[in-house]
C-alpha cells in the first residue's frame, strides 16, 4: 500500500519489522542458534514465521531463561532480547556457561530490542565478557494487532511508569509515533491529557525539532503537516484508573478476563480446536519449547484471536448477554447451508457446493472454538463470587454509599475470593470515594493479610505508591490533583442507565452501563456535538456551556475547560506547523484528503472493552474520520494488581 494511502499500512510495518529482523540474522554467516527472550516470542510470532527464519539460518531456538547447554556443531549464537539488566546477566551467565566446554569456541551476536543501551554494556562488561560480543540493535516499536490496532507489546510499562517511575516506555513510545510521521507527516495537532501524555508529546515535538535540524531528512517534505493524519490524541492511563479495574463485558474483554490473551494467541485446551493446526501459522514461539514442557503443555494449544476469523471478528466487540443469540444464528446457518447439498441435483450444483465445502469447514471448526469459550466464559460468570462482584462494582461505580458495599466485599474475602478481585473492588471504592476512612482501610488491611499472608504488606504499600489505594486524611493533606468520577459521573455521563446491548446507542454498552471515562475524553474532542448535548441536564437539543453556546466547530478540548478541570494530570493541545512550501508540495503529492486518521495513544496500556468502545465511536464517524489506536501494551485490572505483587 502507497504512502497517500487514507490509513496507516499496518502491513508495510509488519514487512519492515521482518525485513530489519532477517536482514541481522543474515549478516550472522552460516547456520545459527537463536536464543530469545521468552517476552519477545508473542510479539516476534505476530510478524516472523518460524519458517522464515529456518530459510535465513536459524537452526534451533531456545528461551534465554533456559540453561541451554551449547550445540557444539553451531559456533553461531545469536541472542534477541529486551535491553534490561535481568537479561543482560543471563547472557553473561550463558557465555560463561559455554566457556567451560573444552576445546570449543563460540561466536556471540547479541540483538537488543528496540535499542542497546549503556547500563546493559556496562553490565557485560562487569561479566567480563563485553570483549566475546558483538552487539547490536533490533529497532521494533509498533507491532500489529489488527489493522486499527498497534501496540507496542511492553508487558511492564503500566508497573514502570507508575509504580518505579521508569519513563523509558514513553521514549520508545515518541520512536513509534516518529516512525509513522516521517512515512506519514506530522499531525497537526497533538492533543492530551495527563502527566505522562504530556511527557510524551513533548519528546514527540523535541524529536521533531531534532529531525529538522539534521541532515537526514530523506525529502523536503517529509515533516509537513500530513494530509492523510488528522489529530494525535494521547491518553494517560493515570488519568482513568478505574477503567480498567472494572470487569470487561465485551466477548474479547471476558476471554481476557476468564483465560487471559498474550500478543493476540489464547491457551485453551486441545479438545476446544480440534484437529492440528496449520504449519502456515507456525511461530518462534511454537518451536522454542523444549520437550519436557511440550509434553506438560499437550492439553493447552495456542490459538490466535485476530480478525482473520470472521466469525470472531463480529462477536469481539459485542456485549457478552448478547453473544448465545448470535452463536445460534451462525450454528442454523451453517445447518442450512449443510442441508444444501441434498437440493444439488446438476453436476455444475454439485461442484458450486463443493467449492463452498472447505469455507464452511473452516467456519464450522471456528463456531466449534468460540461455542466452547463462551461455554468457559459461561461457567465463570454463572459463579457466585463472579456475580456478587460485579454487583459492587457497578454499586460503586454508580455512586452508591461505599460503606453498603463492605459487608459484601468482607463476605469474598472470608469466602477466599481471588485477591486480585477484591484489591480491585477497594481500589475502585478509593478512586470513586477519593480514598477510604482510615478506619475501614485499616480493618481492610488486617483481613487481607490474615487471610491470604502477611507478604502482602508489600503489595498494599505498592497500591497505596500507587495511589490506587488510600485513606481519606493522605489524600487531604496531599498537593496532588485526582480524577473526581463524582463530579465527571454527571458532566460526561459515564453512568447510563438503559443501555442496549443488541444495538446500542452509546459506549456505555461495554460495561452493561458505565462509559469509559478515557473514551469519552476521546469523544470530547472528535464528537462535540453528542457530548455538548444534555451535559448538566439540560435540554438535549441546546449546547452546554456556561451561559455560551460551545462551538461544535472548535478544536481540540474547547468547550470542555470546566469539565478537565476534574480529571488528574495536565491538559495540553500543541499545533505542529510545517514550511509553506512543504505543506503545499506534501497536499499536491497525496491530495487533499476530507476523510483524516485520528490517532488515539494510551500511555500506560487500554483494555480490550477500551478498543471496543472505540471502535464503536469509529463507526459512527464513518465517512469523516478512521481512528486507529495505539497503546503501549494491553492490560485489565488483574495485570493492574499484580504489578503492585512482589514476584
Amino acid at each position: 500500500m502507497a504512502p497517500h494511502s487514507t490509513t496507516i499500512d499496518t502491513a508495510h510495518i509488519k514487512a519492515t519489522a521482518q525485513k530489519e529482523l532477517l536482514d541481522l540474522l543474515v549478516a550472522v554467516r552460516g547456520k545459527k542458534t537463536l536464543i530469545l527472550d521468552k517476552s519477545l516470542s508473542g510479539p516476534v510470532g505476530l510478524f516472523c514465521k518460524l519458517s522464515a527464519l529456518q530459510d535465513h539460518g536459524v537452526d534451533k531456538i531456545f528461551w534465554l531463561e533456559e540453561n541451554v547447554v551449547a550445540d557444539v556443531n553451531r559456533k553461531n549464537i545469536v541472542f534477541l532480547v529486551r535491553c534490561t539488566v535481568k537479561n543482560a546477566l543471563a547472557i553473561a551467565a550463558h557465555v560463561k556457561n559455554n566457556a567451560k566446554i573444552p576445546g570449543q569456541q563460540f561466536e556471540y551476536n547479541v540483538l537488543f530490542v528496540p535499542r542497546r543501551t549503556l547500563v546493559c554494556e556496562k553490565i557485560l562488561e562487569d561479566e567480563g565478557i563485553l570483549g566475546d560480543l558483538t552487539i547490536g540493535e533490533f529497532p521494533l516499536h509498533f507491532i500489529p494487532l489488527e489493522p486499527d490496532l498497534l501496540s507496542l507489546e511492553l508487558e511492564d510499562s503500566f508497573e514502570e511508569l507508575y509504580l518505579r517511575k521508569d519513563y523509558t516506555s514513553i521514549f520508545y513510545s515518541a520512536r513509534a509515533l516518529m516512525n509513522i510521521q516521517r512515512r506519514y507527516g506530522l499531525f497537526p495537532r497533538i492533543i492530551g491529557k495527563g502527566d505522562c501524555a504530556r511527557r510524551l508529546a513533548d519528546a514527540l515535538i523535541r524529536m521533531r525539532g531534532e529531525e529538522d535540524a539534521s541532515d537526514s531528512t530523506s525529502s523536503p517534505f517529509a515533516l509537513a503537516p500530513s494530509s492523510i493524519l488528522g489529530e494525535l490524541i494521547v491518553v494517560d492511563r493515570e488519568s482513568d484508573f478505574m477503567t480498567p479495574l472494572l470487569t470487561q463485558l465485551t466477548y474479547e474483554g471476558l476471554i481476557d478476563e476468564t483465560i487471559g490473551i498474550h500478543n493476540s494467541k489464547i491457551e485453551v485446551d486441545s479438545s476446544l480446536v480440534g484437529g492440528p493446526q496449520q504449519s502456515g501459522t507456525t511461530t518462534a514461539s511454537s518451536s522454542s519449547a523444549s520437550p519436557a514442557a511440550v509434553s506438560s503443555q499437550q492439553k493447552k494449544k495456542p490459538v490466535p484471536l485476530n480478525s482473520e476469523d470472521k466469525l470472531f471478528e463480529n462477536l469481539r466487540d459485542t456485549n457478552f448477554a448478547i453473544v448465545g443469540n448470535l452463536l445460534n444464528k451462525v450454528a442454523r446457518r451453517l445447518n442450512d447451508d449443510y442441508e444444501g447439498r441434498h437440493q444439488a441435483k446438476t453436476v455444475s450444483e454439485i461442484r458450486e457446493f463443493v467449492g463452498k465445502l472447505g469455507s464452511l469447514q473452516q467456519e464450522h471448526q471456528s463456531l466449534r472454538l468460540h461455542t466452547g469459550l463462551a461455554e468457559e466464559i459461561m461457567k465463570h460468570t454463572r459463579s457466585d463470587i463472579f456475580n456478587r462482584i460485579l454487583e459492587v462494582q457497578q454499586n460503586l461505580a454508580a455512586g452508591v454509599d461505599p460503606s453498603s458495599q463492605h459487608d459484601a466485599i468482607e463476605e469474598l474475602i472470608a469466602r477466599n475470593a481471588p485477591l486480585e478481585s477484591v484489591l480491585r473492588l477497594l481500589c475502585i471504592e478509593s478512586l470513586v470515594g477519593q480514598g477510604l476512612k482510615p478506619k475501614d482501610l485499616d480493618n481492610f488491611k488486617r483481613e487481607i493479610l490474615q487471610g491470604y499472608g502477611y507478604q502482602h504488606v508489600l503489595t498494599l504499600a505498592a497500591l497505596e505508591k500507587l495511589q490506587l489505594l488510600q485513606s481519606r486524611t493522605s489524600i487531604t493533606s496531599s498537593t496532588s490533583t485526582r480524577t473526581n468520577y463524582t463530579t465527571l459521573r454527571k458532566s460526561l455521563k459515564l453512568i447510563v442507565d438503559e443501555v442496549n446491548e443488541q444495538n446500542p446507542d452509546d459506549i456505555a454498552y461495554v460495561y452493561s452501563g458505565y462509559a469509559p471515562l478515557s473514551i469519552r475524553l476521546v469523544q470530547c474532542v472528535i464528537q462535540k456535538p453528542l457530548m455538548t448535548r444534555g451535559r448538566r441536564g439540560e435540554d438535549p437539543s441546546t449546547p452546554a456551556g456556561t451561559g455560551t453556546t460551545v462551538n461544535w466547530a472548535a478544536t481540540g478540548w474547547r468547550g470542555f475547560e470546566d469539565v478537565l478541570k476534574n480529571v488528574k494530570g495536565k491538559t495540553f493541545d500543541e499545533l505542529q506547523r510545517g514550511e509553506e512550501k512543504a505543506v503545499r508540495a506534501r497536499n499536491l503529492l497525496n491530495g487533499a484528503n476530507e476523510k483524516k486518521v485520528t490517532v488515539v495513544f494510551f500511555v500506560g496500556g487500554c483494555t480490550f472493552t477500551e478498543i471496543a468502545a472505540l471502535r464503536f465511536v469509529g463507526r459512527r464517524e464513518e465517512g469523516k474520520r478512521e481512528i486507529v489506536i495505539c497503546t503501549t501494551g494491553i492490560v485489565n485490572g488483574d495485570r493492574m494488581m499484580k504489578a503492585a505483587m512482589e514476584k
